[in-house]
C-alpha cells in the first residue's frame, strides 16, 4: 500500500477542488501523473504512487482514491460519484469500464495473515460495477470483460481472520443484487448469478444460471438469457471489446 503523508493529502485535496483543465497540468507537474486528453475530473481526490489516466476518462464528484500503489485507468472509463478505492498494490480499470456510485473497493494494509497476498483489483474492459457494492481486494480480485456487478449491495471478500484467497470472475457474467462471494470463490464466463446467492467454491460450468446457498449451477441458459449477457454493456463500446 502506498503511504500518504498529511501534506501530500492536503495538496491533493486542494487540487481536487480545481477545474479539470487546471487539475491535469498540476497532477503532471506535482505528482508525475500521466493524464491523457479530454479527461474530466470532478471534486475528487486521486492519490497513487504511480498513476496513468488515459484519454476521454470521466470522473464525477466526491470520489476518494487513497493509498493505491499503481493506478491505471483505461481510455473512456467512467467513474460516477461517491466511490472509494483504497489501498492495494495495483488497481487497473480496463478500457470502457464503469464504476457508477457509492461503491467501496478496499484492500487491507499489512493484513495479519499466514499466506502471501496479491492485493490487486483488475476490472476488465467494458465491465460495470453499479451501486453500493463492497469489494475487498486484500488478495487479488479479477473481473473479466463485459461483466456486470449489477443491482446493489453485493460483497466480495478475499480474506478471513487468518488467510486470504483470490477471487476470479469470468467474462460476460451478470451478477445480481445481494450476492456474496467468499474467499477463493470463482465464477465462470457467460453465467447469470441469481439474487441472494452465496458463492463459496470455484464454479466452472459456463452458460448456466447460478443460484442458491451455497450457489451451484441450476439451469442452462436459454437463448434469450445468452442474448442479455452477450449484449454490449455500453452503447459506445467498440465491437472488438
Amino acid at each position: 500500500m502506498h503511504r500518504t503523508s498529511k501534506f501530500r493529502f492536503l495538496v491533493l485535496a486542494l487540487i481536487g477542488v480545481l477545474p479539470s483543465f487546471v487539475k491535469r497540468p498540476l497532477y503532471r507537474l506535482c505528482f508525475g501523473y500521466k493524464v491523457g486528453k479530454r479527461v474530466r475530473i470532478g471534486l475528487s481526490i486521486i492519490d497513487a504512487r504511480e498513476c496513468t489516466i488515459n484519454d476521454d476518462v470521466q470522473m464525477g464528484h466526491f470520489n476518494l482514491v487513497l493509498g493505491v500503489g499503481t493506478l491505471n485507468v483505461g481510455d473512456h472509463v467512467r467513474i460516477g460519484h461517491l466511490n472509494i478505492i483504497r489501498g492495494g498494490d495495483e488497481v487497473n480499470l480496463g478500457r470502457y469500464s464503469e464504476i457508477i456510485r457509492t461503491n467501496d473497493i478496499n484492500s487491507i494494509p499489512d493484513p495479519d495473515v499466514v499466506n502471501p497476498t496479491d492485493p490487486r483489483f483488475l476490472l476488465g474492459e467494458g465491465s460495470i460495477i453499479t451501486t453500493g457494492h463492497k469489494i475487498d481486494f486484500t488478495d487479488r480480485v479479477t473481473i473479466g470483460r463485459r461483466s456486470i456487478l449489477g443491482g446493489r449491495n453485493s460483497s466480495i471478500w478475499t480474506h478471513n481472520r487468518q488467510r486470504t484467497r483470490p477471487i476470479d470472475i469470468g467474462s460476460f457474467a451478470y451478477i445480481g443484487s445481494e450476492i456474496r462471494i467468499a474467499p477463493g470463490g470463482s465464477l465462470p464466463s457467460k453465467c447469470i448469478v441469481g439474487i441472494g446467492s452465496v458463492i463459496t467454491s470455484q464454479l466452472t460450468a459456463e452458460g448456466y444460471l447460478i443460484a442458491g446457498v451455497p450457489a451451484k449451477a441450476v439451469k442452462e441458459l436459454t437463448d434469450d438469457d445468452k442474448f442479455l449477457i452477450e449484449r454490449k454493456t455500453r452503447k459506445d463500446l467498440p465491437d472488438e471489446i
